[in-house]
């Protein structure tokens, strides 16, 4: 079983001593699938084995939330530059990693690429987003399929238009929850959208995808791009942590609501990483 939010924490700043390297962490413990030493990643300070299977929250405190939740005796497996990273049994008794990725493409491309080149195979984003379609309602889960590229980083990394999910695993996400909205997402840069310059009587840039999107995040389309690039297997899943009146004013969702569906959306990206 996982252990409760009521559980003692994990400590962020006080890393235990790396477990014995099992089947689903031996090849991420080497740095390198073919067993050559690989280069030493900058960002992330392992301690750690990883698992070849991660879920990646941007907020480190989701990060630690979802270890205490769904994983048998976790351990911190980053702490450098705040980017809390955990690794323990799953409830299927295999190693599962969650690692926070940061804010926005550029620290989720540092964070991912790193995790790919310690061994990382398959990797859910399990996220927020602010909501487009107005059927959508706070706390609901949206599974994306596909990332319109409205960020500079997807772009940076050679993406085109849209970039597209693991068509396997997001089938998997499919199956594990049953009543999430499936589509298209928005990735932009921007999670405040300025106000002073837009014209008199124009509608927020979030408008412009409000007919092609169902809702707007800021890290799935780089990650779906560097899994592509990689040969590693990227689905995601959000919860919807906004919504959105027609002039452009948010709602924000309340804590206890957040916590509720990221606990849902972790249950549903740990089964789906189990197969």
């Amino acid at each position: 079983m996982g252990r409760s939010l009521k559980s003692p924490a994990v400590s962020p700043d006080r890393p235990e001593k790396p477990p014995a390297a099992s089947a689903g962490t031996r090849a991420a413990s080497r740095g390198a699938t073919d067993g050559a030493p690989g280069p030493a990643p900058i960002h992330l300070r392992p301690t750690a084995p990883l698992a070849e299977r991660v879920l990646l929250p941007g907020d480190p405190g989701r990060a630690l939330a979802l270890a205490q939740t769904l994983l048998s005796e976790p351990r911190m497996f980053n702490h450098h530059r705040g980017l809390w990273g955990y690794t323990g049994a799953a409830r299927d008794g295999l190693p599962l990693t969650i690692q926070a990725t940061g804010m926005g493409g550029p620290s989720a491309a540092i964070v991912f690429s790193e995790l790919i080149a310690l061994g990382a195979r398959s990797a859910i984003r399990v996220g927020t987003c602010g909501a487009l379609a107005a059927a959508l309602g706070l706390g609901d889960l949206v599974i994306a399929r596909h990332a319109i590229c409205a960020d500079g980083t997807s772009r940076a990394l050679g993406a085109g238009e849209r970039a597209g999910a693991d068509a396997a695993l997001t089938e998997a996400l499919r199956r594990c929850a049953p009543g999430a909205r499936e589509g298209t997402v928005a990735s932009v840069d921007l999670f405040y959208e300025p106000t002073a310059n837009r014209p008199r009587g124009a509608e927020p840039r979030t408008a412009d995808f409000a007919s092609s999107a169902l809702a707007v995040e800021m890290e799935a389309a780089t990650l779906f791009t560097l899994g592509t690039v990689a040969g590693v297997s990227v689905a995601c899943i959000l919860a919807v942590s906004d919504t959105f009146s027609p002039d452009g004013a948010r709602r924000r969702i309340e804590d206890g609501a957040l916590l509720a569906a990221g606990e849902r959306m972790g249950a549903a990206a740990a089964g789906a990483l189990g197969g």
